[in-house]
């Protein structure tokens, strides 16, 4: 049986839908086009965008009236086409990280593109690919990557955002190379303050602008309320290292002059500090930076540099440990030879720290032939982030491997690895 045609006349143009049963009033029509597709911010988890089932606002375009032949003027005549806006902006001042914005759709994007790639811009990120292309300069390359996860995410002289950058360029440094190009990969938590992630952001991109050195790819995730502790970045290097250049922790040997570039533990206790709510006369400042510079420079001066290292967790005494462990060495330090800062020293007067196993994120530990020692040492402080470097002990002869200190009294003891986790969480 054929359905009567709809009479005409006057009611809500659109889409009709089918009176249902129970209702004894016509039902309204649907608008073919919407106002606004999106909803507003929701009030529960799940809604029509984070489900995918929500798509972009339509955009119909005036088509001229219908004619037998389509020619190019009429073509002409459409409006050019104009991208949907990705979403509301941000509000970096009450805002927190939501699911959507790890989920691949347009709230990923829209924070890819108005916080990363708007601090972290260069050709390689702009291009928007999942990797990044680089031109390899001569040599050999050299790859390593840093987890962070350093808490209070805030502290005395830097954040979880610039030390990243600093830790993996000096990891890559200490072989010798010079950086070319950085990744970074955020896992965030659900909640976490947009606030607090663009000030992180920031100082990361200025970290990197002051290193020289582009973050060129990079990925983003976030996981569900309490399954996270704010933000983890993890850092890769790539660098690229002369061929006749052999920096390594097994080259060290008996006679090998030890270096440090300046005070030490500076980094572990302005951590400690800010996570106890310590406050002392003069304030504590991470020892945080990047050392590729002071590297190209000591390199230039010292070609056959034996062995560099960043003491960053379990500090020098962890340090010296892996190159005696390496080399089949031993070593003997002078305890009054060792720089530590008045702060530093109180602090671990106070509280029964050694500061030889506090972190550093700013110094590096340098070993070379005797011979070398004073063109090495002319290099160091003529360098800014090396004025306070000191020779602080020498490479022995030692079938156990020993690291051992000199006290000022005359006496000596062992300079051993860490047992357990002095400070957690330290970068």
């Amino acid at each position: 049986m054929l359905r009567p045609p709809r009479p005409r006349g006057p009611g809500p143009a659109g889409l009709c839908v089918r009176r249902h049963r129970a209702r004894a009033a016509p039902s309204r029509a649907v608008p073919a086009v919407w106002p606004a597709v999106h909803p507003g911010h929701p009030a529960r988890g799940l809604h029509g965008l984070d489900r995918g089932g929500v798509c972009c606002p339509l955009d119909p375009r005036p088509f001229p009236r219908p004619s037998r032949l389509w020619s190019p003027r009429m073509s002409a005549a459409l409006p050019p086409a104009r991208r949907a806006p990705l979403g509301p902006p941000l509000d970096l001042v009450h805002g927190v990280v939501e699911r959507g914005h790890g989920g691949g759709g347009r709230t990923m994007v829209h924070l890819v593109e108005t916080l990363f790639r708007a601090a972290f811009t260069n050709p390689a990120l702009d291009a928007g690919n999942d990797h990044a292309v680089l031109a390899r300069p001569a040599g050999r390359v050299v790859v390593s990557t840093d987890a962070h996860v350093v808490s209070p995410l805030f502290f005395p002289g830097g954040d979880i955002g610039s030390l990243s950058v600093h830790g993996t360029l000096n990891d890559v440094a200490m072989a010798g190379a010079v950086p070319i190009a950085l990744s970074a990969a955020f896992i965030l938590e659900e909640g976490f303050p947009l606030a607090d992630l663009a000030r992180i952001v920031a100082s990361m991109a200025e970290a990197a602008r002051e290193a020289g050195v582009p973050i060129v790819t990079g990925d983003t995730k976030v996981v569900e309320r309490g399954h996270g502790d704010g933000v983890f970045i993890t850092t890769t290097g790539v660098g690229v290292v002369a061929e006749d250049l052999d920096i390594r922790g097994d080259r060290a040997q008996p006679g090998d002059v030890v270096v440090v570039s300046g005070p030490i533990g500076a980094h572990g206790v302005a951590i400690l500090s800010q996570r106890e709510g310590l406050s002392f006369e003069t304030p504590v400042v991470s020892d945080s930076q990047s050392l590729h510079d002071l590297v190209a420079a000591l390199v230039a001066a010292v070609p056959d540099i034996h062995v560099l290292r960043d003491p960053t967790r379990g500090g020098v005494a962890a340090t010296l440990n892996e190159i005696a462990d390496q080399s089949g060495a031993g070593m003997v330090l002078e305890q009054e030879a060792i720089p530590v800062a008045p702060g530093v020293a109180g602090v671990c007067e106070l509280l029964g720290l050694d500061p030889l196993t506090l972190a550093c994120e700013g110094r590096l530990l340098a070993l070379c032939a005797e011979a070398d020692a004073p063109a090495l040492m002319a290099a160091l402080t003529a360098h800014p982030k090396g004025r306070e470097a000191r020779i602080i002990g020498r490479v022995v002869a030692d079938p156990h491997r020993f690291v051992r200190l000199i006290t000022p009294f005359g006496g000596q003891r062992l300079v051993d690895w860490l047992s357990g986790d002095q400070l957690p969480r330290i970068c």
